[in-house]
């Protein structure tokens, strides 16, 4: 893989034309960061030879509706991840903030300099691993955060990870754009009529 410079990306701010909101009640999004159309990353993670795993070194937010569908299935999990329940989030109590479902989020864990739902033998998340193997949705497993990845949300805004501002983001160069990489994702979470608008920013202020 072959990482290149990226572009100067805009710092504009679109407003949409209404507020969308997550089928989760939070977050709700009404503006959207216009460089998420013009930076470009590896988009195929699972493929990736080069990171190690790079972006899942810190664990990362998780809401608190997450936490409690976790911990509903917290023996099926605890026997599939040979880790203790006790063990899945930092102990610091519950950050409340709007814009994520429930009100409020926590921290997972982290082992190792790796968070503790890592596959620590093989690539890739064991709570989305796991979904797959059951036959359930890994969007009820896996944080959202994570399935955005490398987008974020703040005060109705979707843009760009902190890692992609700061360029730290190993992965950042060639590939799908950010947008069109999570784009999938974003229809999910907000539905056809939020990808569809993005699509007609995304017309207007993609690179030529």
């Amino acid at each position: 893989m072959n990482i290149v410079a990226q572009p100067a990306p805009s710092t504009l701010i679109v407003d949409l034309r209404r507020t969308y909101v997550s089928r989760y009640g939070a977050p709700m999004i009404s503006q959207v960061a216009v460089e998420v159309f013009q930076l470009r990353y590896f988009t195929k993670c699972m493929s990736c030879t080069f990171c190690n795993d790079w972006c899942c070194s810190h664990g990362v937010d998780i809401d608190l509706d997450n936490v409690q569908r976790l911990l509903a299935n917290r023996d099926a999990l605890e026997n599939w991840l040979k880790i203790p329940s006790k063990d899945w989030f930092t102990d610091e109590e519950p950050d409340k903030h709007p814009d994520y479902p429930g009100g409020a989020c926590m921290r997972t864990n982290t082992r190792n300099g790796r968070c503790i739902f890592l596959n620590p033998k093989g690539r890739g998340c064991q709570l989305h691993a796991y979904a797959l193997e059951k036959g359930l949705d890994y969007h009820d497993f896996k944080p959202v955060l994570s399935a955005l990845f490398p987008l974020t949300f703040d005060d109705g805004t979707l843009h760009v990870m902190e890692e992609v501002e700061d360029r730290s983001l190993v992965c950042l160069g060639e590939g799908l754009t950010l947008y069109r990489g999570v784009r999938a994702e974003l229809e999910y979470y907000f539905g056809p009529s939020f990808v569809e608008e993005l699509d007609e920013v995304e017309a207007a202020h993609a690179p030529r």
